[in-house]
């Protein structure tokens, strides 16, 4: 019987590995700007087009390669960080298995231009999908430019894979944040598609964090520093009421390597118990250093997994350090504060900052949208006209029970009498019982359907007497940009204003009462949080967003039309039943269920 075991061919135990280390264009920034920082090189650009796919260019200013390494650096397994292996328990540097090059350059077309300081001239390297080419001679700068074209031009199953460019340089970005952080030192700059995106100067850590994630957070931040024997840790946490609904603002930094921990991170949400609302996420971006040969990194080919020898004590010293920093900072529930002045730390409330000497206006909501109120902070008188001028056409009530529900209807609910139970729910009874209306829920409803005709008939825009600037991250422009046709038909008036940054020249019509810039935070904030949640087209998750952002919240109290306008406009809606995300809208008491409960038939 013939030998069935054989060796795989090099270009295929490539592909192998790239299938493993390159998964998208963001795998191949991440590599390529580590080996810049690896090369000792203190100015890094990264250029993008059409999201990396067709081009990922890096140049650097590190101290460059001979034409020998230029060769050898893309054959697999070929490394400069490791000789022995001891080596494997005290690494310092961002790469050392080997094989990203290698990786890289089996499913791309890569251009290598490289020289050191010490050389008169440069060299080219270009190897095609593994396929070297004669190597040159060239004239070039002291350092490294790559080129990595074409990515996936010889696996079109891996590139029909890949998301559109938007998604894909949202993923980029991440990558950088990543790499930029923890090195305050490098000058990077980013440009994708001719734009520059980041030019981000050496600086220190608070300003980089900034720079990066949003001047928002400027003074929403508080250090943490701790050091002991075994473990030193540092950076900054975000004040509680920062807290977001989504991940996205997480960063740990093992000896300035970016990780992934479920562990570490229970530690630090620990330290927010009783202080954020369940479901949402605080800002943190902290650093561990800790010596190499208690930690093991080379457990996963993307190197960010680590295992700690000691991991319960790694987990304690942060959880103290981060409940320290916010106890220093009068934040903490472990301080005695005045009982007849403390914001309850169960509350959802987004007002309290954390000094209990503070006084608030008691009758704020901080979940009550303005969307019922006129300039002058009154109940609108007009909400009525407002749901009736929908679509703008004047609505109608349906003229029978089975035009509204159809065939199986429940009968439609009077809103002769209405009330508003705990600012929460509208009770309405029909002739069979009492049906109770979750009023977020049911805006939600109703503005989503709205807001999703808008494909069809654009919504009329309000132009802004005085136009207000949006400042964003360059995650969140890339987005908004991505995002402007829609946004457009929504009613919004979007004009690009240099590096990250729109101007807010008009709004929907119906949203004039409303910060334009708040609302378009939200839209984006929920945008993203839908995406982690479900997959959606980009139509509807915008409406979704929308309409989760400028809906009336639990905790706003309506008037009596407020609420009848509300119960009819919901069951106009063509799926009146649920919230857009799938939750029920109402409940119905059948009247023989409270006659049971109040045992009327004994």
């Amino acid at each position: 019987m013939a030998d069935i075991v054989k060796l795989l061919p090099e270009n295929i135990a490539n592909q192998i590995a790239a299938g493993e280390v390159v998964q998208r264009p963001a795998s191949v920034v991440k590599e390529l700007l580590e080996n810049a920082i690896d090369a000792k090189a203190t100015t890094i650009t990264l250029f993008v087009k059409d999201g990396g796919k067709t081009l990922i260019q890096v140049t650097d200013n590190g101290t460059g390669m001979s034409p020998t390494d230029a060769r050898r650096c893309f054959e697999r397994h070929a490394t400069s960080k490791i000789a022995t292996v001891e080596d494997l328990f005290s690494i310092t540097t961002k790469g050392f298995r080997g094989e990203a090059m290698a990786a890289i350059s089996s499913v791309s077309q890569v251009e290598l231009k490289t020289k050191r300081s010490s050389d008169e001239n440069g060299t080219h390297t270009i190897v095609e999908g593994g396929k070297f080419l004669p190597q040159e001679v060239c004239a070039t700068h002291n350092g490294t430019s790559i080129f990595v074209k074409n990515l996936f031009f010889n696996i079109p199953a891996r590139r029909n894979f890949l998301k559109e460019d938007g998604v894909e340089m949202r993923l980029i970005t991440d990558e950088v944040e990543r790499i930029a952080i923890p090195h305050l030192d490098i000058h990077l700059k980013v440009i994708a598609n001719g734009n520059e995106l980041y030019n981000l100067q050496p600086a220190g850590l608070i300003q980089r964090i900034t720079a990066i994630l949003g001047n928002s957070l400027k003074d929403k931040l508080v250090s943490v520093k701790e050091n002991s024997p075994s473990l030193s840790v540092s950076g900054y946490v975000g004040i509680p009421s920062s807290s977001r609904k989504r991940r996205g603002q997480q960063f740990f930094f093992v000896n300035n390597r970016f990780i992934r921990n479920g562990y570490l991170h229970h530690a630090v949400m620990s330290a927010y118990e009783q202080l954020i609302p369940t479901g949402e996420f605080p800002t943190y971006v902290l650093f561990l250093t800790i010596p190499p040969e208690n930690i093991d990194i080379n457990i996963h080919p993307t190197k960010t997994e680590v295992k700690f020898t000691d991991e319960k004590n790694v987990y304690g010293i942060l959880n103290a350090a981060v409940k320290r920093a916010l106890g220093r900072n009068n934040l903490s529930p472990s301080i005695d504060f005045n009982p007849e002045s403390i914001v309850s730390f169960n509350s959802p409330s987004k007002n309290f900052q954390g000094n209990p000497t503070l006084k608030w206006n008691t009758q704020y909501s901080p979940f009550e949208t303005a969307a019922l109120k006129n300039p002058n902070g009154q109940s609108d008188q007009n909400w009525d006209e407002k749901f009736n001028t929908f679509n703008g056409k004047q609505n109608t009530l349906p003229t029978s029970e089975s035009e509204l529900f159809g065939e199986n209807s429940v009968p439609l609910p009077s809103t002769d009498k209405v009330i508003q139970l705990h600012l929460r729910y509208i009770a309405v009874q029909d002739q069979q019982g009492l049906i109770l209306i979750d009023q977020q829920r049911a805006h939600e409803r109703i503005l989503f359907e709205h807001y999703l005709n808008a494909n069809k008939s654009p919504l009329n825009s309000q132009q802004q007497l005085f136009p207000q600037t949006l400042e964003l991250s360059p995650a969140d422009f890339i987005l908004a940009t991505e995002l402007l046709p829609e946004l457009t038909s929504l009613g919004f008036d979007l004009q690009p204003l240099g590096k990250n940054t729109f101007v807010i020249q008009g709004i929907p019509a119906d949203l004039t009462e409303l910060n334009s810039e708040e609302v378009l935070n939200g839209l984006i904030e929920n945008y993203k949080l839908n995406n982690l949640e479900i997959t959606l087209e980009k139509q509807e998750n915008i409406c979704r967003a929308l309409a989760r952002n400028t809906s009336i919240r639990y905790g706003k109290e309506l008037k009596r039309d407020e609420m009848a306008a509300l119960v009819e406009h919901l069951f106009r809606c063509e799926n009146f039943s649920h919230s857009p995300s799938g939750k029920p809208v109402f409940a119905r008491i059948e009247i023989n269920e409270i006659d049971k409960l109040l045992r009327r038939n004994t």
